[in-house]
């Protein structure tokens, strides 16, 4: 199969996540470049709050899940985890492993095509780099 690099700057992190899901169920490997240039759209504070309190869910004990961490390639790879059948068993798990995310672009990348999924220009939206320095 072929490798794919996907281009995260100024792309909704849900489309983006679900896009790269699907590629890799079809057996492309993928990488997602400039993570931390992704987009939540929704209004800055209700994302923020809706992250922290994800953080916050196991405070109780945390030597056991769910991990959720504040890292923009975590964050991303963690969505896309999302939108792949159980990633755990079956083709999901093989389809896991065909995923990479990166903050900016690696030096091994610079010259390789990359598809850019943009959105249309909303008010209300987050970046994950932004996200991450308010968690």
């Amino acid at each position: 199969m072929e490798k794919l690099f996907l281009d995260a700057e100024n792309s909704t992190m849900g489309r983006l996540a679900s896009y790269a899901a699907k590629q890799a169920l079809l057996g492309n490997e993928i990488a997602v470049l400039n993570c931390e240039k992704a987009i939540i759209s929704g209004r800055k504070e209700d994302v923020i709050e809706d992250y922290k309190e994800r953080r916050q869910l196991n405070t109780i004990k945390p030597t056991k899940g769910p991990f959720f961490s504040s890292h923009p390639e975590r964050i991303m790879k963690r969505t896309i985890r999302g939108m792949l059948p159980d990633f755990r068993q079956g083709r999901g798990k093989i389809a896991w492993r065909k995923v990479r995310c990166y903050i900016g672009i690696p030096e091994e990348f610079k010259k390789e095509k990359m598809i850019n999924l943009k959105m249309d220009t909303r008010d209300k939206k987050i970046t994950l780099k932004e996200l991450q320095e308010k968690m």
